[in-house]
């Protein structure tokens, strides 16, 4: 297909510190602010066996003080200046982000500096207790008591045996985490938060050099650890081998059941094949799914169908149909697979394809509008793939998918001996505690 569109170009220039350190400006004048996004290659997939959620764990400790702020603080200062801040953690990373009026960058540099380089004067036996209870507290509110809310671990256990980094989900187990030590922890630190395993990106309304310049001031001192060795690369993972299937009596309102797919990873052409399909499949009312499950079958409550992009060998589709009263679940799962089957053996039609490239442009241009965004996808494409420039690559790639591709990387997921089925069903409560 040939493209007519004018599609944004980000300009932007890197160099790396002497530390090793990565850093990526992109000058964008068009508002009076500046992002900052420093990305960690560390994530739950950097984590050994029985030392789970130690990445995410991190996330919290790097708001908890370093040498020359005070617990709490970062979130403080920042507010002061104008900006907002945060952090989350992933299975490929972890990353911190500010944006803030533009005239305060040095501020933000000088925060993110001070806890790369002290974090570990401010990290003491009441820290670790108190952040280990605060992700305990998070685990419980956003899986353990929350309708649906172990699907995420569930998927991810079933897709990828014990051993393989994708295992486990970023939130960890709760008992590795009571039984990490102070110097589990200062070691997870000392092993992966250094210059020359991150990069920061800095995109908004600077000047290139003065924002160069100023980095180098900030965390040029601090001391690269040489040492620092990431995972070997993992092999293409094919097809899971087999259905797994598994029913969970739970707390739920309705019966729903969820969908897990091993797909090829991030970064591939059929990586961005699926994420086209998933578009088709369920991107709004007017995707096949909805069309099909909800608005003429009336079998479906709500349905959906998303994309994990993941780079360690695979990535993951996954989706569900919640199933509407008074209708048969396997009615529904029936009729959910057979769309997805039908992805591969019939061609898209060119208006659903041109819906989806609709859609997946909307989002892309509306992102590449914020700094903070591109800030997020510098720092993404260089920490992942090496390569920065793909942020003006991504979106010309994507409207290129073809109806052929879609069929054949279809084809190839949507197998019988590639999927997980979980169906959540609602039960009493003396079922659930039992």
């Amino acid at each position: 297909m040939a493209l007519t569109l004018d599609l944004p170009h980000i300009r932007f220039s890197q160099r790396r510190l002497g530390n090793g350190l990565r850093v990526i400006v992109a000058p964008d004048d068009l508002a009076p602010v500046v992002a900052i996004n420093l990305w960690y290659v560390v994530g739950s997939r950097h984590e050994q066996p029985g030392r789970t959620g130690f990445a995410h764990l991190f996330e919290h400790f790097m708001f908890q003080g370093s040498r020359h702020v005070t617990k709490a603080e970062h979130f403080s200062i920042i507010q002061s200046a104008g900006g907002v801040n945060n952090a989350t953690t992933w299975f490929d990373r972890t990353n911190y982000f500010e944006t803030l009026p533009s005239h305060q960058l040095e501020l933000a540099l000088w925060m993110e500096a001070d806890r790369m380089a002290t974090l570990l004067d401010a990290l003491d036996q009441e820290n670790l207790d108190n952040q280990r209870e605060v992700v305990k507290n998070e685990k419980r509110q956003s899986y353990d008591n929350r309708p649906y809310g172990s699907f995420y671990e569930r998927i991810m256990a079933a897709l990828f045996p014990a051993g393989h980094p994708y295992h486990h989900t970023p939130i960890g187990s709760m008992a590795d985490l009571d039984a990490a030590t102070l110097d589990d922890v200062v070691a997870f630190f000392r092993r992966w938060y250094a210059p020359n395993n991150a990069v920061l990106s800095i995109v908004g309304d600077v000047d290139e050099e003065a924002a160069h310049a100023a980095v180098e001031r900030y965390f040029g001192p601090i001391p690269p650890n040489r040492a620092i060795r990431q995972p070997p690369p993992e092999p293409r993972a094919g097809q899971l081998g087999r259905e797994q299937r598994e029913v969970v009596a739970d707390a739920v309102p309705l019966t729903r059941i969820h969908f897990g797919f091993r797909t090829p990873p991030f970064g591939t052409p059929e990586w961005d094949a699926i994420e086209v399909a998933t578009h088709i499949l369920g991107g709004g009312k007017g995707s096949r799914l909805h069309r099909r499950l909800v608005r003429e079958q009336r079998v479906a409550q709500d349905v959906a169908a998303f994309g994990l992009p993941l780079t360690a060998g695979a990535g993951v589709l996954g989706g569900w149909v919640t199933v509407r009263p008074g209708s048969d679940p396997q009615a529904a799962e029936k009729l959910y697979l057979a769309e997805l089957a039908r992805l591969g053996d019939e061609p898209v039609s060119e208006d659903e394809l041109a819906r989806a490239r609709a859609l997946i442009e909307a989002g892309e241009l509306g992102a590449l509008g914020r700094v903070e965004e591109v800030a997020d996808r510098l720092s993404m494409y260089a920490a992942l793939f090496d390569r920065p420039e793909m942020i003006n690559e991504q979106l010309p790639r994507y409207l290129g998918v073809t109806a052929d591709q879609i069929r054949s990387v279809a084809a190839d997921v949507f197998r019988a001996d590639n999927r997980v089925v979980l169906t959540f069903e609602p039960a009493a409560a003396e079922e659930v505690a039992a």
